[in-house]
């Protein structure tokens, strides 16, 4: 029996406003950009199926003069809104998508959601193409709708083609900066070693083809013997919603095998759910899922493809979660158990000194681990869901760098927030990761200084001190003289001792004229007072005094402290310890 290839499945990334609904609108010959985002820009992740039919309408004489060979049933495309819906696109070990187009701006080039894409698809590994959209924005630029580049740029005008080549090479040049190599598409001599940058427009459709054609001979290249079904069904919940006639529903990428009506349906969460599919809607081919309204109703789908499933028992079924599907009722315990195990991978608490983390979906929150362990940050708990006031508790209980709650594209209640402000514990929350990382980590940073310096502050500080001759102000109870620091800090409350490491009192009192300070450093003058010694028989004008550092103090200071020293301090040390052998 011949093997079926399934559709390799293609995410959009990129900036905010660089053109992704635009580009995958233009492919799909609908109008899903004009007709319900607000501002143009996508709320939803949205997933279209392109049948081959429609690639070979659109690559047309492009496909007659390269003679490909299609082999793939044709593309699933998926358009997300930004990075957490795509993190929330995951299988077991990895991300859904096969291939990516990074979205670029031609006029902008890199923006600042352009770096978190390409972070995103470097931890994934997920290998991608550059669509450096725009082009018809370009001083100059003559449009000829729907040619292939080649056509398009041999009829610009020489200073249009120089002003393209310029942009397109800044991206060459920030993608080299960001460690990949890259070449416009045409110039690629290896596509496993150079990202393909095509410049297209998502308003003429020029460039379109070759953008196509690109992804088309990557996947038929390079993803060879991974795009073959397999006898597991397996799916990613994107949204639940509920639909008119249907009640609670699910939209879901089926990334592997075949699904039927009538079919054991187990999808993974704190408590999985067991269900049978009631009824499998597809859109009409090249539409959106999420805003179709005419569904088809079959009896069966094959991945890659976006599908809605209608089945009972689906309310609290949480986006991102993994499914599988089985014909036979005996097979639902096993596959339950894998399917459990998937989640138990990902949510999880553990005896760690770690941090907290929340997340809306489980594809996001094993991205944060992934994440997180990377950086070396140990996890205590890792969980779906919003804040509440189990993990404040929980992280109350790890050390103080740890005291953190990290909180992805969920919220923590107000009351949450205030427990978690009484019990010492910093929550942090983002909608986009590597923010919410680099919070956590500036606040680590911040904290673990601050920690340094309040147990510095509790060590006596080396400090060498000298009696100026004539000026003994009392002799005794307490004994008052001026003196110089000749090294180091001294501080109320500090011990003196004489050069032989006889101990001879303890600061009283620092003045400095006439007023109360709490230190003085070195090349300061000024007055201490002292009430054990007196002046003339423990101690003489000019002695050379040293502050008594405890053991722990001078360990600390060599240990932990050193860079915090100047060299005399630390001669200053060397001679303590030499009153005290």
């Amino acid at each position: 029996m011949e093997e079926k290839i399934r559709s390799p499945i293609v995410v959009l990334l990129g900036h905010v406003d660089a053109g992704k609904t635009t580009l995958a609108d233009k492919i799909r010959g609908t109008a899903v950009a004009l007709k319900m985002e607000p501002g143009f820009l996508t709320q939803a992740t949205g997933c279209s199926f392109i049948p081959l039919e429609l690639i070979k309408k659109i690559c047309g004489s492009l496909l007659e003069k390269l003679k490909i060979e299609l082999e793939v049933p044709g593309l699933l495309l998926i358009d997300c809104p930004g990075h957490a819906a795509f993190m929330g696109m995951r299988k077991r070990g990895g991300n859904i998508s096969d291939l990516a187009i990074l979205v670029v701006d031609v006029m902008e080039g890199f923006q600042e959601q352009t770096d978190e894409s390409l972070k995103i698809l470097k931890e994934y590994k997920t290998p991608f193409v550059v669509a450096a959209t725009k082009i018809d924005k370009l001083p100059g630029w003559f449009p000829y709708p729907g040619s292939s580049f080649s056509e398009t740029f041999q009829k610009q005008r020489e200073d249009v083609k120089e002003e393209l080549d310029k942009k397109v090479y800044r991206i060459v040049a920030q993608l080299v900066e960001r460690g990949f190599q890259a070449e416009r598409f045409d110039k690629v001599e290896d596509f496993t070693r150079q990202v393909a940058i095509i410049p297209v427009s998502s308003i003429t459709g020029e460039g379109l083809q070759d953008l196509l054609l690109v992804l088309i001979g990557l996947a038929q290249h390079f993803l060879k013997g991974k795009l073959t079904l397999s006898n597991v069904s397996r799916g990613t919940i994107l949204e639940v919603v509920e639909t008119k006639g249907f009640g609670h529903t699910i939209d879901v990428i089926l990334y592997d095998g075949c699904i039927h009506r009538g079919d054991y349906l187990v999808i993974g969460g704190k408590e999985p759910v067991v269900t049978r599919i009631k009824a499998i809607l597809l859109p009409r081919p090249a539409q959106e899922l999420r805003v179709e309204k005419q569904f088809q109703q079959v009896e069966e789908a094959y991945a890659a493809i976006g599908v809605k499933i209608v089945a009972p028992g689906l309310e609290n079924v949480v986006a991102g979660s993994p499914l599988m599907a089985v014909k036979e009722e005996k097979d639902v315990e096993e596959v339950k158990r894998l399917v459990q195990k998937e989640v138990e991978e990902v949510e999880f608490t553990r005896d760690v000194d770690g941090v907290v983390i929340k997340a809306d979906t489980l594809g996001s929150l094993e991205a944060m681990i992934k994440i997180l362990s990377e950086e070396g940050v140990e996890i205590k708990k890792a969980e779906v869901g919003l804040v509440n006031k189990e993990d404040v508790v929980k992280s109350q209980t790890s050390s103080e760098l740890r005291r953190a709650i990290l909180a992805f594209n969920v919220k923590a209640p107000e009351e949450i927030k205030i427990l978690a402000k009484d019990l010492g514990v910093t929550i942090f929350e983002s909608n986009i990761i590597y923010r919410l990382v680099e919070s956590y980590r500036e606040w680590y940073k911040a904290k673990k200084e601050e920690i340094r310096r309040a147990k510095m502050e509790k060590l006596v500080w080396p400090a060498k001190i000298k009696l100026l001759p004539g000026y003994v102000f009392r002799a005794s109870k307490p004994a008052i003289v001026g003196i110089e620091v000749l090294v180091g800090c001294i501080k109320s409350g500090v011990r003196l001792v004489r050069k032989d490491g006889k101990e001879v009192g303890t600061i009283k009192e620092i003045q400095k004229e006439g007023k109360t300070i709490p230190e003085a450093r070195t090349g300061d003058k000024v007055a201490i007072s002292m009430e054990e010694p007196t002046i003339g028989r423990q101690i003489e004008e000019g002695d050379i005094l040293y502050a008594y550092l405890p053991e722990s103090s001078v360990n600390a200071w060599l240990s932990e402290f050193k860079d915090q020293l100047t060299e005399e301090e630390l001669k200053v040390i060397e001679e303590f310890k030499q009153t005290q052998a």
